[in-house]
């Protein structure tokens, strides 16, 4: 879908102008009157409805004239970065806020263009690695958002760079929650100080007085039940702690940001993403963010302890969403291309045998690249050929071709194969 914005001094010159460059099939998306007078509309249209190129007429004395040489246009930064705001599923009207702010940019990248766009709509806070005394952090949000794995991450990242640190959990409802906790502290040689109520949270508190670094791991919260943020409420209560929300990448827009202004009450003022590994559209999180005006601060990209924290800034989130193009082997002339995603699709195996043998030298593929010989590899002598007379009459003898042919037939006749062209 391509989605392209429009400024004219009426709406009915500003339709004309829709219906000229994007076609009849134009869907309008948002609509906004300037603060200097005209109107700007906002379309979008599949890239198969748009309107054909008009063909010039003959020559003149009848003779045929060379059409000129196309020239390759430049890059519209405005349409890259509303392509991909588009493809995470960013809702219209912060789409267009986006848009505005990375098409005043002077500068032909568009994920520069996008980062500078996020940095002047949303703020980014990272969480302290206990460097400099601070507060206590609270881990707070849903069940299951993973926030025992993150107090984990977190002391791993300052017990790393030698910081004091202290582990406290609440969580001693949920089955297995303070074990869980209490493995990964075990590794760390750290002790971990299992609480029930807010008077003994404020005692442990006072006995971590001293600790560069404090994190609560509570247990997940019904941010739609009063009780459980009640509850919650009066823990933290019991000192000076600062509340992180963490959520999970991939939740409904509009669900997650009710979870988000829920838990903003008790206040929660940054956020922490986990699960960024296993989602592939990013739109909820700037909903989030924008409608309960949270702050970004960490991303767990891993389920690794050791790994996989990483703060976030304006430039980080934008290179996510508009990630760089990744350089496929040449295809060849006779195959189909396609794209890194159709890897994706087609990475499970059904493990079964190809009916052709295949003497190409066995070597692991990477994500979304398949084996091409190398030209300094030494040739590779093929076996005799099958009997069957289809094989008689097969391709050229030469060595070479033989195991570029028999990688070719291996990613044309198995659907699963991992092999790009």
């Amino acid at each position: 879908m391509r989605l392209k914005s429009f400024h004219a001094k009426t709406m009915s010159d500003a339709m004309r102008m829709v219906r000229q460059s994007l076609g009849d099939d134009a869907i309008i998306v948002a609509t906004r009157e300037e603060e200097g007078g005209g109107v700007r509309v906002t379309a979008a249209v599949e890239e198969d409805d748009l309107p054909a190129a008009p063909v010039s007429g003959g020559a003149r004395g009848g003779r045929a004239k060379a059409p000129p040489k196309p020239v390759e246009p430049e890059i519209d930064v405005g349409e890259v970065v509303a392509d991909a705001l588009q493809r995470h599923g960013v809702p219209a009207t912060l789409a267009e806020q986006l848009i505005d702010a990375a098409s005043g940019l002077d500068t032909e990248d568009p994920r520069l263009a996008l980062g500078s766009a996020l940095d002047s709509y949303f703020t980014f806070n990272p969480l302290p690695d206990g460097r400099s005394p601070v507060k206590p952090l609270a881990l707070v949000g849903p069940p299951g958002s993973g926030k025992t794995l993150v107090a984990a991450k977190l002391a791993a990242r300052a017990v790393f760079k030698k910081r004091s640190v202290g582990v406290i959990t609440t969580d001693t409802v949920r089955a297995g929650g303070v074990d869980q906790l209490a493995a990964f502290t075990r590794l760390m040689k750290l002790k971990l100080a299992t609480v029930e109520d807010p008077d003994a949270l404020a005692g442990a508190f006072e006995v971590h007085r001293k600790t560069d670094l404090v994190l609560v791991d509570t247990a997940g919260r019904n941010p739609f039940d009063a009780e459980d943020m009640q509850d919650l409420r009066a823990l933290l209560g019991a000192g000076e702690v600062e509340p992180v929300l963490v959520l999970p990448a991939g939740l409904d827009a509009l669900e997650a940001a009710d979870m988000a202004l829920a838990f903003k009450a008790v206040g929660v003022r940054r956020m922490l993403v986990t699960r960024l590994d296993m989602a592939r559209r990013l739109g909820s999180l700037l909903a989030i963010a924008a409608r309960a005006r949270l702050s970004f601060c960490d991303a767990s990209v891993s389920s690794k302890v050791a790994e996989g924290l990483t703060a976030l800034n304006p430039l980080a989130l934008a290179r996510m969403m508009i990630p760089a193009e990744e350089k496929a082997p040449a295809a060849k002339e006779s195959a189909p291309r396609r794209t890194a995603r159709a890897a994706d699709w087609d990475e499970e195996d059904d493990g079964q045998p190809d009916h052709e043998p295949d003497h190409t030298p066995m070597r692991k593929p990477t994500f979304g690249r398949g084996y091409e010989p190398e030209d300094d590899e030494p040739e590779i002598e093929p076996a005799p050929p099958p009997p069957p007379p289809r094989r008689a009459t097969a391709a050229k003898p030469t060595k070479p071709a033989t195991a570029k042919s028999a990688t070719k037939a291996k990613a044309s006749s198995s659907p699963s194969s991992r092999t790009l062209p």
